[in-house]
């Protein structure tokens, strides 16, 4: 269902992200801005997927949302409040509603804490509760994420991947969240169990009327639990429409490249086409449309001119193209 059906409970406008580094004695400091000038707005309920290459600011989109990473410019509103004017405390109280689930969940899990003590931790940092409701929680959450409660006295190491993945999800759940961000959060796991995550997160959406932004360079993963989906190319997005515009009729050479770079299986032999040349680096992006440097379609008018986001149908589809639908599948 598009964000245009139903309230935006996120609604992102402008939102840029510059990284200053190196600079010294005879070279000035260099600006990344890994993030220029994105929007966008995700529907209560909807899962939105955000896919690009390595490199292209997705994960920068995903913690800048929840003020993780201060903005350098833009505002992001959640149900309404923009979290830019929030001070600390009030943060910290709206991040009851605002949750993450990294890529690593080893790295992401103390080691020195027992299961029990990593979901708790929340709550405890909160007050929500006395010991009793907090055992009563982690029981619960224990079960919601498909882990027994005894593993509420064993530590991350003596899990697997999937599990690892579990325990993180049941500590992102804890606050009741309404809002959470997926930073690759399938991406490390083998295939069948990244299935079995992507089937409980989307179970878990349905449940307890999550929504989620979902981030990854997966094509299948963000095709599986997408509703709508968000094309990025060096900080910017360059395409957005419901999955089954994306996948079946982009309009964005960059999306048509990624598409064919995708495996897929044809008369028993796996075919992809790599997409040419190299990423350019975000300190210094091409003038113009900043994919025309790999663009097989790049004129003139792309070189010079950036092209907007634009309609390229009907619907919710959109496309940053001066030729947007003129290279197909």
């Amino acid at each position: 269902m598009a964000a245009a059906d139903r309230q935006a409970l996120l609604r992102v406008e402008a939102l840029e992200k510059t990284f200053r580094s190196g600079g010294g004695l005879f070279s000035p400091p260099r600006s990344v801005r890994a993030v220029d000038g994105i929007s966008f707005s995700i529907a209560a309920g909807e899962t939105v997927g955000l896919v690009g290459e390595s490199g292209c600011g997705k994960t920068t989109v995903g913690r800048l949302v929840l003020r993780l990473l201060e903005p350098t410019g833009g505002t992001v509103a959640f149900d309404g409040v923009d979290l830019r004017s929030l001070d600390p405390a009030r943060m910290r109280a709206m991040r009851r509603d605002l949750q993450i689930i990294f890529q690593d969940p080893l790295g992401a899990l103390n080691p020195r804490m027992s299961v029990g003590e990593l979901i708790m931790e929340p709550l405890v940092i909160h007050g929500v509760g006395d010991a009793v409701d907090r055992q009563r929680r982690l029981a619960e959450l224990l079960g919601l994420v498909g882990l027994a409660s005894y593993h509420a006295g064993r530590f991350p190491h003596e899990f697997s991947g999937g599990q690892r993945q579990r325990i993180c999800i049941a500590r992102a759940l804890a606050l009741n969240p309404r809002f959470i961000v997926c930073d690759e959060a399938a991406s490390a796991l083998d295939v069948s169990i990244q299935a079995q995550i992507l089937n409980l997160l989307q179970d878990l959406r349905n449940e307890l009327s999550l929504t989620y932004l979902f981030i990854s360079h997966d094509l299948g993963v963000i095709r599986h639990i997408s509703d709508r989906i968000m094309v990025m190319y060096l900080g910017q997005i360059v395409e957005s429409g419901a999955k089954r515009e994306i996948f079946e009729a982009p309009a964005h050479p960059y999306t048509v490249a990624l598409l064919r770079s995708a495996p897929s299986r044809r008369r028993g032999k796996t075919r992809f086409s790599a997409i040419k040349g190299e990423l350019p680096s975000p300190s210094n992006p091409p003038a113009g449309c900043r994919f025309h440097t790999r663009c097989p379609i790049a004129r003139e008018v792309c070189r010079t001119t950036p092209p907007p986001l634009a309609a390229v149908s009907a619907g919710n589809h959109r496309a940053a193209c001066h030729f947007a639908g003129e290279m197909t599948l």
